[in-house]
């Protein structure tokens, strides 16, 4: 039978959460404090802790971070004081799995047990360079992204992955999604950026027959769509404000109203959120809500650029085609060795999503069966990793502004790299002031 280690100093809280942990068909163990917990974890294995954040000799943050050390595959809830938000948010950032507010809700309680029963039971990777379905590449920017999504699957915790345009930020979120304990309930992806402003408050949370005109019948939104499960949220640095204040309500309270509802609704959800904007500019520029950006930067997952993983195009591309192939149902297209190596010497600014785009348009428009250089019809502009001279000769059907476009961000990425992505230096190497090298780096999409 399961064990869950209980460990509180109140016997009314200690009574109440070993009924409920009874009545699911488990085995409570409880302890008054650290030293009794760590006893109890030195006897006997358990499937879950749920842990006061203060105890009598010393505070919970201590006894996660014990079991972080000892016990790492072991789940730890934090039972926390109602309101004391920021403590919650440090206790997943140190490895707690989620969090409870007192007074405890029963729902939620038997919602995180079961979830973590469930991540328990899961079978265990013994090697987390395991390639993760959907993340291909082998090169040590994604075999770090592949160990750090793996660790944060195993939590209830928000995760904010970060990433420019075309990284596979979504391919990351539902790796996180099919990790983890939720894995065999709803994945709803919402691009934030193109729901018409009057449409959201309807799209996220449902809508009554007769709310609004055209409201035909009863609509449920996102959050009750992805109930149990995960809710992805993409591009969230374009939500307006307005429905910022909106959405924090629904995370804080784990509560939704449709539109044209006089009652709210439970939901139980993980919140998995992503920008190519750097959300710490938008909060500075007044543009997203600081109290927002804490609720989801909980965890932060950066995703390589393409440029920093070159070593990964020839899998890439090797799996892109095979995917090309099948649609096609035909064998795949070979690429020619000096087209490849020419691929691994692109700068990529469009990332993987251009790679894609590189090799439908060279597959749909050869005649043979493989694709030479000249079928990749890259860009004159070819900032490569030894960031080469630029060409003063425009490619057919490129307008001027896009050739200094593209010089400018070569000049910019040099800088850049060269300090180590530290923006005042570039700034300071490239003579101009951080408030212009930020509007530039927002002018030319470069986080």
């Amino acid at each position: 039978m399961s064990h869950i280690l209980i460990v509180d100093d109140e016997p009314d809280i200690l009574e109440l959460l070993a009924i409920t942990i009874r009545r699911l068909h488990l085995t409570p163990v409880s302890a008054a404090n650290i030293h009794e917990a760590k006893a109890c974890l030195s006897q006997q294995s358990f499937q879950l802790c749920l842990t006061d954040m203060r105890l009598p000799d010393g505070s919970g943050m201590e006894l996660i971070t014990h079991i972080q050390q000892q016990y790492a595959d072991l789940p730890v809830v934090m039972l926390t004081a109602y309101g004391s938000v920021d403590v919650a948010i440090e206790a997943m950032k140190a490895g707690a799995f989620d969090f409870l507010s007192k007074p405890v809700e029963l729902d939620k309680l038997r919602s995180i047990i079961q979830n973590a029963i469930r991540l328990d039971a899961a079978p265990q990777s013994p090697d987390n360079k395991t390639q993760i379905p959907g993340i291909i590449g082998q090169s040590q920017a994604i075999e770090r992204l592949n160990d750090q999504i793996n660790k944060v699957a195993r939590s209830h915790a928000p995760v904010f992955i970060h990433g420019e345009s075309g990284t596979g930020k979504e391919l990351v979120a539902r790796a996180i999604h099919n990790l983890g304990p939720r894995a065999e309930q709803p994945f709803i992806a919402v691009n934030c950026g193109a729901i018409p402003a009057d449409l959201m408050e309807s799209e996220f949370f449902g809508h009554k027959k007769g709310a609004f005109t055209g409201a035909s019948g009863n609509k449920e939104g996102f959050f009750q769509a992805a109930h149990e499960g995960t809710l992805f949220l993409d591009e969230v640095a374009d939500l307006p404000l307005s429905m910022q204040v909106k959405l924090l309500r629904a995370i804080q309270e784990n509560r939704v109203r449709p539109v044209g509802s006089e009652t709210e609704l439970a939901v139980d959800v993980r919140i998995l959120s992503a920008s190519h904007k750097d959300l710490q500019m938008e909060v500075d520029d007044k543009n997203f809500r600081e109290d927002l950006f804490y609720r989801l930067d909980v965890i932060n997952l950066q995703v390589p650029p393409l440029r920093e993983r070159l070593d990964d195009v020839p899998l890439l591309c090797a799996h892109i085609l095979q995917r090309f192939a099948q649609s096609l149902n035909s064998p795949p297209v070979q690429l020619s060795h000096n087209a490849q190596h020419l691929l691994q010497e692109y700068y990529f600014p469009g990332n993987v999503r251009e790679l894609e785009n590189i090799l439908q348009r060279a597959v749909t428009l050869i005649d043979g069966s493989q694709i030479e250089v000249n079928d990749l019809h890259l860009k004159s502009v070819q900032p490569a990793t030894n960031h080469q001279e630029l060409s003063h000769q425009l490619a057919p059907g490129e307008t001027l502004e896009e050739y200094l476009e593209d010089a400018e961000r070569a000049i910019l990425m040099r800088a850049l790299e060269q300090c180590r992505w530290n923006k005042t230096a570039a700034a300071e190497q490239l003579g101009m002031s951080f408030r212009s090298m930020r509007y530039r780096l927002k002018k030319l999409r470069i986080d």
